[in-house]
């Protein structure tokens, strides 16, 4: 873990919608090279918490930083060039466009050509255009649906247009990656390919990841952060989170009778973030 000031740095966030609070004073760090685990049961706030790093959601109180640097407001258009990328619970990606085309959307912070010269055709366009190409296979290589690159989206499976949009994400190179549910929909086999990608981006960027397969989160993160009704409840190593009496409360407490004390099993269930 990195000795200089965290990758993130989010601070008392707190955000309303109408009557309900969906985050109460939630403060967090994510350091350089670490993957940080976001936990909790449906409704927790995790979500949420990621709309409001990447400027979907406007915090009512709180404070972000970026690599040590206070943000006066988080804007979607802007995550690319910071250094932030995201996946989506919903895969996001256009249907009318190729995967490499959707992928190299993710790499458009690298363009250097502007617009009338793409639209006139110039040289330095057309290179700019090679160069976008390369890294979105490059990127689609690294996900292992590179040979997929000229299909429509909605042609592929499920597993596949997965690794498309997580190729999108790797495209723009971030220094932060969030990953919202990227284990959703997939098989054994395609989850530990997840496993082991996440685990070697560890060596090169930090990444954030929510997902409800505790085997997956417990296995590639570093730290985990467990949210409840809005509020952190937990933190620290997976091994000691998933043995604290108030995790296992917010996870079983409300059907204690239906968990009958399994609780592994249990934590392992858990449905994906609303």
């Amino acid at each position: 873990m990195s000795t200089g000031p965290p990758v993130l740095g989010v601070s008392a966030i707190t955000v309303h919608f109408g009557g309900i609070t969906a985050l109460q004073d939630v403060s967090l760090e994510v350091w350089d090279r670490e993957v940080l685990g976001l936990i909790g049961p449906n409704g927790a706030g995790k979500t949420a918490l990621f709309n409001v790093i990447c400027g979907f959601v406007e915090a009512d109180a709180g404070t972000i930083r970026w690599q040590g640097k206070p943000v006066a407001r988080m804007r979607p258009a802007g995550l690319a060039k910071m250094g932030i990328a995201r996946t989506l619970q919903g895969l996001g990606l256009f249907p009318q466009m190729s995967s490499l085309e959707n992928v190299m959307l993710g790499a458009t912070r690298f363009r250097r050509a502007g617009l009338p010269s793409a639209l006139l055709g110039l040289p330095w366009s057309d290179r700019d255009e090679r160069a976008l190409r390369e890294r979105a296979y490059a990127a689609m290589e690294r996900t292992d649906c590179a040979q997929f690159a000229e299909r429509l989206p909605g042609t592929l499976p499920y597993p596949i247009q997965k690794r498309v949009a997580l190729a999108r994400a790797l495209a723009a190179e971030p220094k932060l990656l969030l990953l919202d549910e990227p284990a959703g929909g997939l098989d054994e086999g395609d989850m530990s390919a997840l496993a082991e990608l996440i685990d070697e981006l560890r060596n090169e960027i930090s990444v954030m990841l929510v997902d409800h397969h505790m085997d997956l989160v417990t296995s590639v993160c570093d730290r985990l952060i467990v949210l409840d009704f809005g509020r952190i409840i937990a933190s620290g190593e997976p091994a000691d989170v998933r043995e604290n009496p108030a995790v296992l409360e917010a996870y079983l407490g409300r059907e204690a009778e239906a968990a009958s004390g399994e609780t592994t099993a249990a934590l392992g269930a858990i449905d994906a973030d609303g």
